[in-house]
């Protein structure tokens, strides 16, 4: 489950991170689709910023697909704090600024966001031997 979440954090990071570095006005339009206006509502173009946003999200996405190919409970904890420190913020930031968005768009972004976040989450989920496994040490068998 964990090698699917990173993938998946890995996919969404590659679509953002390389439409924004490369593309920022089309980003800052047209994001997450045309006809959407996700950014555009929140205020005016920034190129060095929106390029900026790109960088950041092929950070996670070189770190992700570092995690994917070599899924260590490490590798997936580091990985999973650096989404959940960025997500928590970027979720936390629109949930208080919705009121600029018409109805699809706010549900859009609290699906949109929400899911990432709870992505980020599972990568820091204890493995299932660990779970099993009581605080004195004896594991935990199913009846």
């Amino acid at each position: 489950m964990k090698r699917w979440a990173v993938l998946i954090l890995a996919v969404s990071a590659a679509v953002v991170g390389v439409w924004a570095a490369a593309f920022p006005l089309s980003f800052h339009t047209d994001f997450p689709a045309p006809g959407r206006h996700w950014v555009s509502t929140l205020g005016p173009y920034n190129e060095h910023l929106v390029r900026d946003v790109g960088a950041l999200y092929l950070a996670l996405l070189v770190l992700s697909v570092w995690a994917w190919r070599r899924p260590t409970p490490e590798a997936m904890r580091v990985t999973g704090g650096a989404w959940l420190v960025f997500n928590s913020i970027h979720f936390l930031w629109h949930m208080l600024h919705l009121e600029m968005f018409p109805a699809v768009d706010r549900v859009g972004n609290a699906v949109a966001l929400g899911g990432v976040l709870a992505l980020s989450i599972v990568l820091l989920l204890p493995e299932r031997a660990a779970r099993d496994t009581y605080a004195g040490g004896g594991v935990i068998t199913p009846e």
